[in-house]
């Protein structure tokens, strides 16, 4: 099988940079429900410049490409093991190329493998089965959205729906829950993957395979299509909405799957993938390797090139309504700004994820932070022929992450904002009103669109964390963000979460009996 590694190659490529044609539509479907001018329309435009921008640079459509996760069916009497290493070459090799960013980090001492092989990493699932050709598909699912991930045990209380039984009646309550707990945190709209029944372990595995259904297809068990149905049509009146935001569409998908249980355990378990779902299938010649045809690209290819030509028009008219924030900011200009207010960042600002947090609650910054704004973001970096540093993707990273250190920080160093996705809690909040500070709110998932904003790379401290987690020094220009909690106790991510509960409230009657 000469031609597997070149096969898997062309696999996680595809994967990480385009969108299938499946969630191309779901989000273009998204689209048509959000009124124009609001801020999920907003967010919804900028999802499809970014895809639109990753099918031009075949660079990642988010910089978060996860934990590389394979399902394999080979004929009988291939060698699985000559596969293992066909994967392994291709996912060190595609991390080298910048097509994934490095991910895989010692569990005991942190350090990153640089390549995105270690212990565990990637996961390549194999089964058997009595077709003549190999079937590999890849799932690429980010850390944002994986930490959503959610389990029952039923029965169970669930805030704003009651108690939730040992029928499908608690089932529906536990899926419709996991979208609210879900909020914006993993970058919604997003696709939910449910497994019911299985111990702890399949059950998860359960939902995670789910995944690898196409949005357009039919449950075959009557009660599971009722379900999802069911989700598909409820889920979205919690206007949860696009990375949190509000608005009409906060789910794109929702596919279960049942397996046998023992009698005293009954799990629901849920796999939440955020809207850059990255998901793409191949079948393989076993014989030679090459690649034969490929999966999930049936239907209608949604372009969304000529929209976002129309998007670019309609911003440079708005631009004026857009405030500029260009670092040392000083408090003064901070109180000015309030929740809903778009901002667009120039010049300096600098990368800080959860080792640099970390490190700076117990030790002095490398560089002067006063009136600074902190991005968490893990960003996908390569040097070019020169030796610079060039940023591949930069989106950014969930937030609430860093909610034990980030108000300490900011008051610590003088740190006047911190941008991230998702929003942060009351302690974050607090140390805002205090300090004076801002959150700002960046579009998840956006990698491409950030990346083309950042417009050279002048320094970078802490290296020592890896590529993802060290503090990269920042030029920017016409960095987009969305002001979302504010120095005057203003927080829209609390408004919708407590919004989205009262919603919620109202699926608590029994409704499958």
């Amino acid at each position: 099988m000469e031609k597997l590694f070149d096969s898997m190659y062309q696999l996680i490529v595809e994967t990480s940079t385009k969108l299938p044609k499946d969630v191309r539509r779901a989000i273009a479907k998204a689209k048509l429900s959000e009124s124009a001018g609001t801020r999920a329309a907003m967010s919804l435009a900028t999802i499809t410049e970014n895809i639109t921008m990753a099918d031009e640079n075949v660079s990642p459509i988010c910089q978060d490409t996860g934990l590389p996760t394979f399902k394999i069916k080979t004929p009988v009497g291939v060698n699985q093991l000559k596969i293992k290493e066909a994967i392994y070459g291709a996912i060190a090799q595609a991390t080298k190329d910048g097509k994934l960013r490095p991910n895989s980090v010692d569990s005991l001492t942190g350090d990153n493998s640089g390549d995105n092989l270690g212990m565990g990493t990637p996961v390549i699932k194999f089964e058997q089965w009595e077709e003549d050709y190999i079937d590999a598909r890849l799932i690429l699912k980010g850390g944002g959205c994986e930490n959503k991930n959610i389990q029952y045990s039923l029965p169970c209380e669930l805030e704003g729906l009651g108690r939730a039984g040992r029928d499908l009646d608690g089932i529906r309550k536990c899926v419709m829950h996991s979208v609210y707990q879900a909020q914006g945190q993993g970058c919604s709209a997003g696709v939910i993957g449910v497994g019911i029944g299985g111990d702890r372990t399949s059950g998860y595995e359960l939902a995670k395979e789910q995944l690898f259904r196409s949005l357009d297809d039919e449950n075959l068990i009557p009660e599971l299509k009722q379900l999802e149905e069911y989700v598909m049509e409820n889920a979205n009146k919690l206007g949860i909405g696009t990375m949190g935001f509000g608005g009409e569409t906060t789910l794109l998908g929702c596919k279960v799957g049942v397996a046998n249980r023992i009698p005293a355990s009954f799990f629901v378990s849920v796999a939440y993938n955020c809207w850059a779902y990255r998901r793409l299938g191949v079948k393989i010649d076993p014989e030679t390797g090459n690649l034969m045809d490929w999966m999930y690209q049936e239907g209608e290819m949604i372009d969304f090139s000529k929209e976002v030509a129309q998007q670019e028009e309609v911003a440079a008219t708005s631009e004026a309504n857009e405030i500029v924030l260009e670092a040392p900011i000083t408090e003064e200009k901070i109180r000015e700004l309030k929740v809903g207010d778009v901002v667009r960042i120039n010049g300096r600002m600098f990368t800080g994820r959860d080792a640099i947090h970390k490190y700076l609650s117990d030790n002095d910054s490398p560089v002067d932070l006063d009136g600074q704004i902190i991005y968490h973001c893990g960003p996908v970096m390569l040097k070019d022929d020169e030796g610079n540093w060039v940023v591949k993707a930069a989106g950014p990273t969930t937030s609430i992450r860093e909610e034990p250190y980030q108000g300490d920080i900011m008051k610590r160093f003088g740190i006047r904002a911190v941008m991230g996705k998702g929003g942060m809690g009351p302690k974050t909040l607090k140390a805002l009103e205090e300090h004076g500070g801002v959150y700002l709110n960046a579009i998840g998932g956006a990698a491409q669109y950030y990346a083309d904003c950042i417009k050279g790379v002048d320094g970078v401290d802490l290296m020592q964390f890896g590529i993802p987690e060290a503090m990269w020094h920042l030029k920017v220009e016409g960095f987009t963000a969305v002001v979302t909690m504010d120095s005057h106790g203003n927080s829209l991510h609390a408004d919708v979460e407590k919004s989205s509960l009262e919603k919620l409230a109202q699926f608590k009657d029994k409704v499958f009996s």
